[in-house]
């Protein structure tokens, strides 16, 4: 809406044409007794201030009065003033007056702030906020937020995870700045025990990612983390009963006690068996992407849980559908459950009583109680795909192809996660050597 410029009688102000500046209030002289500006002014020794007035209507047509005051040295200020409606044309005049020679007088006394003075002034106060900064706050305003844009909501709830539990305690009230090296290291060689190496690595790679981050943002000038070894696993540490493989024998007997159990977890079990798909795609299982005559399953949703968010769908891990092939005797308890339930359910496993997909976290809690009553140790859905892997690798499956089922974004996880071997492929390698050393009379014999 255009502005609209107008002269205005004021007893202690006179309006005087400025060009395009518009109209400017010069205090008069003969009423110096009654303005408490230059009153001020006189006392301090101060040169008065000139301002300019500009009426105009805001977006609800509501008359208000823009005012700038200027020093005449560079300096210079914009306010609004909003009459009440209620105001006659004469007090709107007196609050008007008043309210700009108080600008003035507030500018001389640098009392406010330019617009340039104020973003510099924000970005002083920005740069210092930053320079003070303890652990805690940077990754919480700074860290975390950021990596929101580039990881799963899962990933960032357990860097937060990670974090809260193990290095705040420690240092999450020291400022960025004052965190050594040597702080760092202590860190991490006073994680519990029973840390696993992965866990470790997760909690250095964590760290070392904060404060590369600091450094990309000047708030700090080095990484300590760089001074920081990343943690190295013992060549003759032995790999936990949590993260080997079961054995083949170990996993007859999970199955011989599997059939007295539900049909649901019948079918989820041994679809982890034998798929070696993650327990989020299978609670993310649709019966639209089964088929049951060709034997396969499309696994293209990734089913999660945090505390912030609840349950949600993502994409599997690495960001691509994959069809795999399913065993026939999967795909007899899929068409067993799938009879068990009415049509219109779109979730091949369902809560209890419900047609909503089962809760991430439900296998979880069904594995732990199903290894206490078969006194099975470290029972749970990941180790199944570990075991899943393990048996192919040893029966002489490529581990590009492996890595392909799994849905792993190279083969390089799956050598990775999956390199340790059992005593049953050692001995296959014993027995290998010595076939292949065998005279051709032996090996017919």
């Amino acid at each position: 809406m255009r502005s609209e410029w107008k002269h205005t009688r004021f007893p202690l102000l006179a309006l005087v044409l400025s060009g395009k500046m518009g109209f400017k209030l010069w205090q008069c002289a003969e009423n110096e007794k009654t303005s408490p500006a230059l009153e001020h002014w006189e006392r301090e020794g101060k040169v008065c201030c000139m301002a300019s007035i500009k009426k105009k209507l805001d977006k609800n047509g509501n008359v208000v009065y823009q005012v700038q005051a200027s020093n005449g040295r560079g300096r210079r200020v914009w306010r609004t003033f909003r009459p009440e409606p209620t105001w006659s044309g004469r007090k709107v005049q007196r609050e008007l007056q008043r309210f700009a020679a108080e600008l003035e007088s507030q500018l001389e006394d640098r009392e406010v702030l330019t617009r340039v003075e104020t973003i510099q002034q924000a970005a002083a106060q920005a740069v210092e906020a930053a320079k003070v900064k303890t652990l805690r706050q940077y990754a919480g305003a700074v860290y975390l937020p950021e990596k929101a844009a580039t990881v799963s909501e899962k990933t960032r709830a357990s860097y937060t995870q990670l974090l809260e539990q193990h290095v705040f305690p420690v240092l999450g009230d020291v400022p960025m700045q004052d965190i050594t090296a040597a702080m760092l290291k202590a860190l991490l060689a006073g994680l519990p025990e029973r840390f696993a190496f992965a866990s470790r690595v997760k909690v250095y790679a964590v760290l070392h990612g904060m404060f590369k981050a600091a450094v990309m943002d000047d708030t700090l000038d080095v990484n300590p983390m760089d001074k920081v070894p990343r943690p190295k696993q013992s060549k003759d540490a032995a790999l936990s009963a949590e993260h080997k493989a079961f054995t083949a024998e170990e996993m007859r007997y999970i199955l011989r006690c599997l059939k007295e159990e539900p049909l649901k977890w019948q079918a989820f079990v041994l679809l982890l068996i034998d798929t070696g798909c993650r327990r989020g795609e299978a609670c993310g299982l649709q019966w639209r992407a089964v088929d049951l005559d060709a034997g396969t399953i499309t696994i293209e949703r990734n089913l999660q849980y945090t505390a912030a968010r609840g349950v949600y769908e993502t994409m599997p891990k690495n960001g691509k559908v994959r069809v795999v092939d399913i065993s026939p005797d999967v795909a007899e308890l899929l068409r067993a459950l799938r009879r068990t339930q009415p049509v219109t359910v779109r979730w091949v496993f369902t809560q209890d009583d419900s047609a909503e997909p089962m809760h991430p976290d439900t296998p979880t809690r069904y594995f732990q109680r199903f290894g206490k009553r078969f006194g099975i140790e470290h029972f749970h859905p990941h180790k199944l795909r570990h075991t899943s892997a393990s048996i192919a690798i040893t029966n002489g499956a490529d581990v590009v192809s492996v890595a392909a089922r799994l849905g792993h974004s190279d083969s390089s996880t799956t050598l990775r996660m999956y390199a340790h071997a059992n005593e049953e492929s050692i001995r296959r390698v014993g027995q290998t050597v010595r076939d292949a050393l065998r005279e051709p009379a032996q090996k017919k014999a």
